[in-house]
């Protein structure tokens, strides 16, 4: 049987730390954890798409809830990017329970845990077959998670960031206070810098509009979403030059 024919051949999966948290909202859920996983794990196997992840450490720690507290932000953010790293070590471990190898390599260098992060030998683990979980943000405080998928899905060159939301997609009003509101299939950057919508924070959005790499944002808890993304169907919205 072949496979099926997916849109793009390497892929930047973002995952925010709010997505592994399920509903307790903090910390880690198992199970969510193993349902996103499936979900690569699938894609993977059946498409042959190469997935890097970017995950996110909200679930743990947040940066600027720290600055907001009085401490310093750049402390705040450093340590927001260690709770990344525990949410890729998670990651990689319900990953390889399931038989896919997975590399995690870590802006900030811990050689008991993680690969530091090399441009070149990334794309080598992408071409074997592994999925790389890129861990410690971009390495620097001051930048999101967000900027590291931006930043990390360029350096790889990657076709697409995929953004894992709560939502299935970019809307035209808050859905949960419009009843009205509907839901982009496409939309231009310059669309949506006119009509403001948060799609990313400005860093990382700029950057992706300038590589031209598109965005394509959709809820990760949706069952079989991703694989329908990466098919190329109806699914979330596409951000686009």
């Amino acid at each position: 049987m072949s496979e099926p024919s997916a849109r793009w051949s390497r892929v930047l999966l973002k995952v925010s730390g709010e997505a592994f948290a399920g509903e307790a909202g903090y910390g880690i859920d198992g199970g969510v954890v193993a349902g996103i996983a499936r979900d690569i794990v699938g894609v993977a196997a059946d498409t042959g798409v190469e997935i890097a992840i970017v995950v996110g450490g909200g679930n743990i720690w947040r940066g600027m809830t720290g600055a907001g507290a009085g401490m310093d932000r750049a402390q705040a953010d450093y340590m927001g990017m260690l709770a990344t790293v525990i949410n890729a070590l998670a990651l990689q471990d319900v990953l390889e329970q399931q038989g896919q190898a997975t590399r995690v390599m870590s802006a900030i260098q811990m050689a008991q845990v993680a690969e530091p992060y090399i441009r070149r030998r990334a794309i080598r683990h992408l071409e074997k077959g592994r999925v790389v979980i890129f861990a410690a943000g971009t390495g620097n405080p001051f930048f999101t998670t967000d900027t590291a998928a931006a930043l990390r899905g360029s350096e790889i060159g990657a076709q697409v960031v995929l953004k894992a939301t709560k939502v299935d997609g970019v809307y035209s009003a808050d859905p949960n206070k419009d009843p009205k509101a509907t839901r982009y299939s496409t939309i231009t950057f310059d669309e949506a810098l006119g009509r403001n919508l948060q799609i990313m924070d400005a860093t990382a959005f700029a950057l992706c509009r300038d590589q031209r790499l598109p965005i394509k944002v959709f809820n990760i808890s949706k069952p079989g979403a991703l694989r329908r993304v990466v098919l190329g169907e109806d699914e979330g919205t596409l951000v686009h030059v």
